[in-house]
């Protein structure tokens, strides 16, 4: 990843003035374009008042006049939505205030395992079939070709909102109110399912409804749409009704979200209550977050609330399981070395597959697909990925050969499949990947002024808010500064916590997830760049950083070392001039996980450079290789040796192989690729299995016979020492072990009497 700053002029000084701009206010306001008097008195005194005439949005008025002649006639209406906080709450919003015009309203919000997501043909025809005269989407239906055609059909008017992007065709609705139409003249383009719920709300009712604000808020926020613009009124409004909400439901919701009416802001919304919502769905039917939100009953609500705090419980439970089990079959099929990876388990459970997903990207820094089994046999799944490698792209070109169904968009998507081309998707998924020659960019806003470090600090940043999605929060950096008291926190020290100091002045910092970090790497630490928190502990409340980012640096030392021994460090800093590796394989590797630049990377046997700080970021398989790189001019050499290709991390014991040979006797019809199941039940994993198998292979132990493994019926006697391949393997793995435990002292005193 690459740091920049943000650049900004500097805000007019009467503006400074009039509005009462602290200097850090001043700053993120201009570094946000919000640097004009229009801007700024739209960001402080905005309110529903302020939002466009709902009017401006396509068919609008087509809607809002066939809405009324439904309830005037007592048809029957049903709002469809969908199971997630966003289309929860544009429910809750539309069947609310149809209730309120004395609408007969029902509600109808699809079941993500029986029904999928989107319009569902065969829910449609129940729901005409039910006497349903007009139905309403909300937060779907631009989808619906065939469902919209079905009711439009059968007499049944069928209004679509929505905020999807549209596809090639659109359904031909009665009316589709839109807020990214083409063409359309409402100014603001990035509601949520439930703002344009809300848009069409103020429309019926002649009124601002700020009691509907609260709910689209939710919606806003869990939908991870713009928070500028509109938006902004939105969520800023929203969260000030929210904590003075009455709706039953919602206090229940914070009460067990262990919340307070009146301090609840955006990240409380974000990372407590949207996901509550979440987990209704994802683990049972989202209907029962409607009732929450609809309940007029504190006794009723708490009950509710107390059954969705069961499922988000039972949500966590699982996410952690279907992770862990990720993992350990990560290790057992031996696939370190692969540059994607298709997970499966019929018995993960569907609703957390996304969430694993994007786990494992943060962890093993690699396209993933987690797949399971439905309860009607099909193979269903969710992918995530980050910047640098296209998921939309990649899988999009399988739709029809492998893929039964498909969509999403760069970085993640769903997918369904046959069980019997999951191999064949795990095979096309690798051969598409490639490597992004940019790294991922991320802005700060600038560096922070150590003085005046208090609670008030925050007070002033969030009047720059509400952040999210188009107004960032902000992100500072501290410049070459001093750490002191570092210590690792939780129950396996992932987490460190230190006082980052400078000019006599210091921050208290917590790095979550960062326990790769030590004594040995804190000199290296030249750059931080921190989000600001509150933590209060024992009533007493104290300003903290929280680590978003790293930028590394050789220390500066009187002496400089001409060589580093960071043997024992898994993390890779970035701030050298070359990364050297000895095998080519290793490059994708080390641009997808360890995000070097290109430009940085070079074989050994290329490199012509002088005078450079490098890193030997792979093992060299022999002395050769080692001595050929240490043929060079180097400033400053780091020993690292992190990477290698060999095909076992050690030899398989000899009873092993007897093992391996009886199985393929007794088990004729498998192919190399089941022994992945195979390998643990014979006690290893699956590279030792394929190294057992190369070898028995070298000695006419074993054949190919159409993809089969067979063995030979009268093989030749030869001992596993005759096997060329066994013998240059045991010699790499132990070269390469040598390697990296030698001794700092013995290692670098080879290395200098080399260079002499």
């Amino acid at each position: 990843m690459k740091w920049q700053q943000r650049k900004a002029n500097k805000l007019d000084p009467d503006l400074i003035e009039k509005y009462q701009l602290s200097p850090i206010m001043a700053k993120l306001f201009s570094l946000r374009g919000i640097d004009t008097d229009e801007k700024l008195n739209f960001w402080f005194n905005a309110s529903e008042e302020n939002l466009a005439d709902p009017l401006l949005m396509h068919d609008m008025e087509k809607a809002v006049d066939r809405i009324n002649k439904a309830i005037d006639s007592g048809e029957k209406i049903t709002v469809y939505g969908d199971y997630d906080a966003d289309g929860i709450t544009a429910t809750a919003i539309m069947t609310e205030t149809l209730s309120i015009l004395g609408a007969d309203v029902h509600y109808f919000i699809p079941d993500r395992f029986k029904d999928g997501y989107g319009p569902n043909i065969d829910r449609y025809k129940e729901i005409v079939a039910d006497g349903t005269q007009l139905i309403i989407t909300v937060d779907n239906g631009v989808t619906g070709i065939e469902e919209v055609k079905y009711a439009q059909d059968n007499g049944v008017d069928t209004i679509v909102t929505d905020h999807h992007t549209f596809q090639n065709e659109k359904p031909d609705a009665y009316a589709i109110v839109h807020c990214n139409y083409p063409g359309q003249k409402y100014p603001f383009d990035d509601y949520c399912g439930a703002g344009v719920a809300y848009t069409i709300c103020r429309e019926l009712m002649n009124d601002t409804m700020p009691e509907l604000l609260d709910l689209a808020m939710i919606g806003t926020i869990g939908d991870m749409v713009k928070v500028n613009g509109e938006g902004h009124i939105i969520v800023k409004r929203g969260i000030e009704v929210l904590n003075q909400t009455d709706r039953p439901g919602l206090r229940a919701l914070i009460n067990n979200a262990g919340l307070n009416l009146g301090t609840i802001d955006e990240q409380d919304v974000g990372f407590n209550i949207a996901p509550r919502l979440n987990a209704v769905g994802r683990l049972g039917n989202a209907n029962l977050a409607v009732q929450l939100l609809l309940a007029d009953d504190d006794i009723e609500a708490q009950k509710i609330a107390n059954k969705i705090e069961e499922l988000n419980n039972r949500r966590k439970e699982l996410t952690v399981e279907v992770f862990q089990d990720c993992l350990k079959q990560f290790k057992g099929n031996s696939w370190q070395k692969q540059n994607t990876l298709v997970f499966y388990n019929p018995e993960y459970h569907e609703g957390v597959l996304g969430l694993v997903a994007n786990k494992l990207v943060e962890k093993l820094h690699k396209p993933t697909i987690v797949l399971t089994k439905s309860d009607t046999g099909e193979i269903k799944g969710s992918g995530r990925s980050k910047k640098g490698f296209n998921l939309f792209n990649a899988l999009e070109p399988l739709k029809d050969s492998i893929l039964t169904k498909f969509g999403g968009h760069d970085f993640a998507c769903g997918l369904s499949l046959e069980e019997n081309n999951i191999v064949n998707l795990r095979n096309k998924f690798e051969a598409s990947f490639y490597t992004s020659d940019d790294l991922e960019v991320k802005d700060y806003d600038f560096e922070l002024p150590m003085d005046n470090l208090t609670p008030q600090l925050l007070t002033e940043i969030k009047q720059v808010g509400p952040f999210g999605t188009g107004n960032p929060q902000p992100i500072f950096s501290i410049t070459n500064l001093q750490i002191t008291n570092f210590t690792k926190m939780g129950k396996n020290e992932e987490h460190v916590r230190f006082d980052a100091e400078k000019n006599n002045k210091k921050l208290r910092v917590v790095g979550f997830s960062r326990g790769y970090l030590n004594n040995n790497l804190l000199p290296f630490m030249t750059q931080i760049f921190i989000k600001l928190s509150l933590n209060t502990f024992r009533g007493k409340s104290n300003l903290q950083g929280i680590i978003e980012g790293i930028n590394f640096s050789a220390p500066k030392l009187a002496i400089k070392n001409p060589v580093i021994d960071l043997r024992n460090e898994k993390y890779v800093m970035g701030f050298a001039d070359r990364y050297l590796l000895f095998d080519k394989k290793n490059i994708p590797l080390v641009q997808s996980r360890f995000g070097i630049e290109k430009e940085k990377i070079n074989l050994v046997q290329d490199y012509q450079q002088d005078n450079e700080t490098a890193v030997l970021l792979d093992a060299p398989r022999n002395q050769a290789e080692l001595d050929l790189a240490l043929n060079r001019n180097y400033q400053q050499l780091y020993l690292r040796f992190l990477l290698d290709q060999l095909p076992v991390e050690s030899l398989p014991n000899k009873s092993y192989f007897g093992q391996v040979l009886k199985y393929i006797y007794q088990h004729p019809n498998l192919t190399p690729d089941n022994y992945r199941t195979v390998a643990p039940y014979l006690g290893l994993d699956y590279d030792s299995v394929l190294f057992i198998l190369r070898v028995f292979f070298e000695l006419g132990f074993v054949k190919l016979d159409n993809g089969r493994l067979i063995g030979e019926k009268n093989p030749a006697k030869k001992s596993l020492s005759e096997s060329k391949y066994l013998m240059a393997t045991q010699s790499q793995i132990k070269f390469i072990r040598q390697l990296r435990t030698m001794p700092t002292a013995q290692l670098i005193d080879y290395i200098n009497n080399f260079s002499k």
